[in-house]
Parts: C-alpha cells; sequence; structure tokens
C-alpha cells in the first residue's frame, strides 16, 4: 500500500509539473492557424504577456487571429522578442483584433478591413480583419471577426439593438462578401462570434452558413462533444468558432487535418490560475495538412468505446454506411474523424 501511495504521489507531481513550454500544436508539414481571445489583453499586466509570449512560441502555430487586445503597444513589444514572428492590427473606430504570424513560414499579400463604415458599426462593434497570405505556394484569405456578445438566446428581428440580430446580420453579411467577393478563394473565418452552433433553427443566428455546401464550421464537433472541451467554459459555451470555405475541403478531409479547442489551463496549476492571469476563452487551432496524399480508401480502428452518433459535415446524424467526411462521437466526449470513400 505504501509503494502504491508514493507512485501515485509521483504521478501528481510530474503532472502539475507540466508547463506551458510543454505545449505543442504547429508543425513543419501542416499549415495552423489559431484563433484566441486574449480578454483585454494583458488581463494580468507584465504576467500575462510573459505567458502569451511562451504559448506563443510552444503552439508555433503560422498564424494567431486575436481578439480583444488592449494595449498594443505591449503586444508589439511582446512579438518582437519571439524569432520570426510579427504582428499585425488596425482599426478604424474600435479595435480589439489583431494578427500574429510566423515571417519564416507565411508571406503577406494583403492586410486590410471590411465593413468599417457606419451602416455596418450596428452589425460589426469591430471591423472583420482580413489577411491574405500565400504558405507553400498556396494562398488563403483569414477573416478575424469579434461579434457582439450577450443576448437571451431569441432573435428579434424588428429590434435592431438584439445581440443575436446584431450578429445574425453579422453573419450574412459575411456570407455575402464571401460570395462575392471571395468566390473561387481559400478562405477560413475565425474569431469570438459570441453564439452557439448548436441553437434551433429557429432562433439560430449562423442559418445561412450551415444551410449552404459553400462552407463548413469544422469545430462542429466541438459544439455537439464534451462540455469538458468547449472554447468558454464558464458558461459554459462553445463561443470559438473556424469555417471553411469548400476550396478547402478536400484539404481538411487529409487524415492529419484537425481543429481542435487548445486547452492550455492543463498546462497551468488549475483552470483559475488560466482565468485570472491570461483569458476566460481557450484558444481554437485549425491544422491543415498541406502535402498529403489521400487514399481512396481511409480505414481507421474502431476506438473501444461507446458510438453515441455518427454526424455529416452539416451535424445532421447520419448511418455508418455513409460516404464521405464523418464524425464519431463517443460516450467519453472525444469526437473522431473518418473518411469513407469510394
Amino acid at each position: 500500500m505504501k509503494k502504491l501511495i508514493f507512485l501515485l504521489l509521483i504521478s501528481t507531481q510530474l503532472l502539475k509539473a507540466q508547463s506551458l513550454e510543454d505545449l505543442s500544436f504547429g508543425t513543419d508539414s501542416t499549415f495552423e492557424v489559431v484563433s484566441w481571445n486574449i480578454e483585454w489583453f494583458p488581463k494580468n499586466g507584465q504576467a500575462t504577456a510573459d505567458s502569451v509570449k511562451t504559448i506563443i512560441q510552444s503552439l508555433a502555430a503560422d498564424v494567431y487571429a486575436l481578439q480583444e487586445i488592449d494595449d498594443t503597444t505591449l503586444l508589439k513589444q511582446v512579438v518582437s522578442t519571439i524569432p520570426g514572428y510579427e504582428c499585425y492590427f488596425k482599426s478604424s473606430y474600435y479595435g480589439g483584433l489583431a494578427y500574429v504570424y510566423n515571417t519564416n513560414t507565411v508571406q503577406i499579400n494583403a492586410k486590410y478591413e471590411i465593413y468599417t463604415t457606419q451602416p455596418y458599426w450596428n452589425a460589426f462593434p469591430r471591423s472583420p480583419q482580413v489577411l491574405e497570405l500565400t504558405f507553400n505556394n498556396e494562398e488563403y484569405v483569414i477573416i478575424d471577426n469579434h461579434l457582439k456578445c450577450c443576448g437571451d438566446g431569441i432573435i428579434d428581428t424588428n429590434d435592431s439593438s438584439d445581440e443575436e440580430n446584431r450578429r445574425l446580420i453579422a453573419i450574412n453579411l459575411l456570407k455575402t462578401y464571401m460570395d462575392s467577393i471571395l468566390p473561387n478563394d481559400r478562405v477560413i473565418v475565425v474569431g469570438d462570434w459570441n453564439d452557439i452552433l448548436t441553437d434551433p433553427t429557429a432562433n439560430n443566428v449562423f442559418n445561412s452558413l450551415l444551410n449552404t455546401p459553400d462552407y463548413w464550421f469544422v469545430d462542429f464537433p466541438i459544439a455537439l462533444g464534451s462540455s469538458a472541451n468547449f472554447s468558454y467554459p464558464t458558461w459554459p459555451s462553445h463561443l470559438d468558432h473556424i469555417l471553411i470555405s469548400d476550396e478547402l475541403y478536400d484539404v481538411f478531409s487529409r487524415p492529419n487535418s484537425i481543429v481542435s479547442c487548445i486547452r492550455i489551463d492543463d498546462y497551468m496549476s488549475s483552470w483559475n490560475a488560466y482565468d485570472n492571469n491570461i483569458s476566460d476563452h481557450r484558444p481554437v487551432g485549425l491544422k491543415l495538412e498541406v502535402d498529403a496524399i489521400i487514399n481512396t480508401t481511409l480505414e481507421l480502428e474502431k476506438p473501444n468505446k461507446n458510438l453515441l452518433k455518427i454526424v455529416d459535415l452539416l451535424g445532421k446524424e447520419v448511418s455508418e454506411n455513409t460516404k464521405g467526411i464523418l464524425f464519431y462521437l463517443y460516450d467519453d466526449g472525444s469526437v473522431e474523424k473518418k473518411i469513407i470513400i469510394e
């Protein structure tokens, strides 16, 4: 019994010894975009700045799309000490959005805002920021957003100040922009959308994007999974989403392409330590396998756990015989992607 207690104590000590330096996400063979609301950076002064620097370095993503950057001067200082990274932010009226990117892996082609004029201020409290770039000889367009917060869960289209209605209008405007300006581009839309994907249709602000084959919320399985993996645990709710255009479906279908809510708090002493010192949101990361060759049939082992249901790209429940990209949801909260192609 004494030996067992000793081993348990050692295991606990090893777990607690895990630190921000142990985080990882980016690889040499993938393109990564991480969306992260850093709750009015810096939430706890220099302690926040030091932690954010370590997290950016450890995750080693190609692009970070950030929200709630209050002190842009301090962010510049932090990024200037990270070899190979630069930052960008610009706002015509109300700020908070920023990009941090790896200059060794991405070539920036354009940086600008959209929907900046007064008629759009109600829908967009912060103008969406756009980054056009080239990675591995492929061009991408990233759109960073932070939509209006709060509300009662009911869309009131007759009330211009209704929070859900403002988000609904903003999302429809984003779709209009992508449909008309970026119809053939590889588009990735990220940010703090301040709403959940799983609301009933009558009050779902994402309907225009969920009901089209042209766009896909790749983090939908997170929204369907365990609340332990949500991006906003204190509600709990999953508010930070990543949308891709159909030009990227084949890339995301590759075996090593993933989307993940990055549980940084697991690498600290507790959730409270993360919440008090860094942010109330976890980052959500997209990893795209850029050079993989997809086999005509990809077989994956069945997990040793209970399957709850299978959903397709749009989150609709399907049978195991369905062809295409499917998501298997298990009783332990995990989600597995399977590619079934004839």
